[in-house]
């Protein structure tokens, strides 16, 4: 069958595909100074969050990651300096349309990555954005990002070469 109506092609099977599999979510947190003397996070309107989306199919992880950030705070991924060794891993179950309503463990990924300055931001799909200030212990949002934060102060404490 030809035209609109025509059966399901490759770019059906790739969608129906991904509702099949877990979903997975790249982000870094991006810090400036060394040592560190911010990180940025992006207003939402409940909530400050990551740069971060939904992988790509045939999209690695860090693939993913610069994609997001670059598309979401405007920050070239040139300017991104990746932190080696460093992935934080996260997973919580999602139910939505976008898990065709089935309950699904999702996995969140997020890099590392120093900026050489405090780079401004344009924001694309946020409210808005903030440096915050690097003073760990920090209690910004208990479920990912106090966590996430507390895991890079033991990292870099432990890596004193990367700061």
């Amino acid at each position: 069958m030809d035209g609109p109506h025509a059966g399901p092609d490759e770019n059906d099977a790739l969608e129906t595909d991904q509702f099949l599999m877990d979903p997975k979510s790249c982000g870094i947190l991006l810090l400036h100074g060394r040592p560190p003397k911010e990180f940025l996070l992006m207003k939402h309107a409940d909530r400050w969050d990551l740069p971060k989306g939904h992988v790509d199919p045939g999209e690695t992880e860090i693939e993913c990651a610069l994609r997001e950030t670059e598309e979401e705070t405007g920050i070239s991924r040139d300017l991104i300096q990746l932190v080696p060794d460093f992935r934080y891993v996260q997973q919580y179950y999602v139910q939505s349309a976008r898990t065709n309503h089935e309950k699904k463990l999702k996995s969140l990924i997020i890099f590392l990555a120093f900026l050489p300055e405090q780079i401004p931001v344009t924001v694309t799909e946020h409210l808005d954005y903030k440096w915050f200030p690097w003073s760990p212990p920090h209690q910004i949002q208990k479920r990912t990002i106090d966590p996430l934060l507390e895991s890079v102060a033991a990292f870099l404490d432990g890596n004193v070469s990367q700061t």
